[in-house]
This record gives C-alpha cells, sequence and structure tokens, in this order.
C-alpha cells in the first residue's frame, strides 16, 4: 500500500518547507453551489480572493498559486466530487512536492454547531466521506483540517438531503463574517503556526 510518509522519506522533501496546500472540499457543479457540503469551496474562494488570484483550470481540480507571508501557497478546488477527494489531495502533494505537514483540508462537519469552527492537526473522519477518502489515499489521518460547523438539525433520515442543502435564511445571514473568520484561521495557520492558532481560535 503506498504510504506518503515513505515517498517523503525517498523524495527528501524537508517538513519546512514554505510550500502549502489548501485544499476545500466541496462537489461541482450549479446544483451544490452555496450548499453546506460546498462550504470548503467557498472558504478557498474567498482566501483566492484574499490573495488576488485566480483559479485556473487543471489535473483534478482547479488551481490557485500565490504568495502569502514569504510562503509559496497553492489552493485547491477538487473536481473529482467529495467521495474521491483524495485522487485530487494526492496527485497535487506530490506534483508540487509539498510535505503532508503543510496540507490543510477544509471541510464541512455536522457533528460541530454551525458558526463554530475546529483546526486539528489529525483526527478521524468523523463520518465525512471526503475525509475519508483522503485519509484512504494518503494512508493516514495525520493531516491538518478546518471543520466548519453546519450543525446537525435534521431526522437521521434526512442526512443526505441536510448536507446537500442551502443554508436557511438565519444562516446565511452570519456565513459572510464565518467564512471571512475561517479566512484568518488558514492565514494565521500558514504564517504563525499550528499550535498558536489552535490556541487563538479553537
Amino acid at each position: 500500500m503506498f504510504s506518503i510518509f515513505k515517498y517523503f522519506q525517498k523524495s527528501s522533501i524537508s517538513p519546512n518547507n514554505k510550500k502549502f496546500l489548501i485544499v476545500g472540499l466541496g462537489n461541482i457543479g450549479e446544483e451544490y453551489k452555496n450548499t453546506r457540503h460546498n462550504i470548503g469551496f467557498d472558504i478557498v474562494d474567498q482566501l483566492g480572493k484574499n490573495l488576488k488570484g485566480t483559479f485556473n483550470a487543471a489535473k483534478y481540480g482547479d488551481i490557485l498559486k500565490s504568495k502569502y507571508a514569504g510562503k509559496q501557497i497553492i489552493l485547491l478546488k477538487p473536481n473529482t466530487f467529495m467521495n474521491l477527494s483524495g485522487k485530487a489531495v494526492l496527485y497535487w502533494l506530490r506534483k508540487e512536492k509539498i510535505h503532508i505537514n503543510n496540507l490543510i483540508i477544509i471541510v464541512d462537519d455536522l457533528n460541530i454547531n454551525f458558526g463554530v469552527s475546529r483546526l486539528k492537526p489529525s483526527g478521524s473522519d468523523g463520518g465525512h466521506n471526503g475525509l475519508k477518502d483522503i485519509a484512504n489515499s494518503l494512508n493516514t489521518s495525520n493531516f491538518t483540517r478546518l471543520r466548519f460547523g453546519i450543525g446537525n438539525n435534521f431526522k437521521k433520515k434526512d442526512q443526505v438531503d441536510f448536507v446537500l442543502s442551502k443554508w436557511n435564511n438565519e444562516e446565511a445571514k452570519n456565513l459572510e463574517y464565518l467564512i471571512n473568520k475561517n479566512v484568518e484561521i488558514i492565514f494565521s495557520s500558514i504564517k504563525q503556526g499550528l499550535d498558536f492558532t489552535m490556541n487563538k481560535y479553537n
């Protein structure tokens, strides 16, 4: 089985390099825009605006390359659909020679209340198929993830409909502020480091 850690050991990629891969998870297509499951795309889109860059179509997704705080930043919106996100993440980690320590995945989380975000250096997939596929593709769950809480205000059988539905009016009022707050968390992680950022924002 492929091991991302063995790959980095063989290729001598330093974990302290100054290149980051920031991945927002979501599904492509008009029907998925502005849905809870696509909040990863929305946050990465705002990151791109802040960096004054443009996304371009590339293999396995849309890519934006920029710089921030002396670091090279690569933003990725996979076009593989959520359940195959790992293929895109693995490809761009290897292509750009980015160490897994400098990978950040942005994802929706129905186990966290709406309006709350959690930055973690590792963890379970929490039932999220995108995270599950990334962990399977990398053969590890030791990668940073920023979980955006979408809440769980649904009946058990309605989970799929809930995550794929649009924000309600009350949520929509706060969404711009929350997206910008998560952008702030990402920039802090890049500039100040993970420990500092977790202590400040979690």
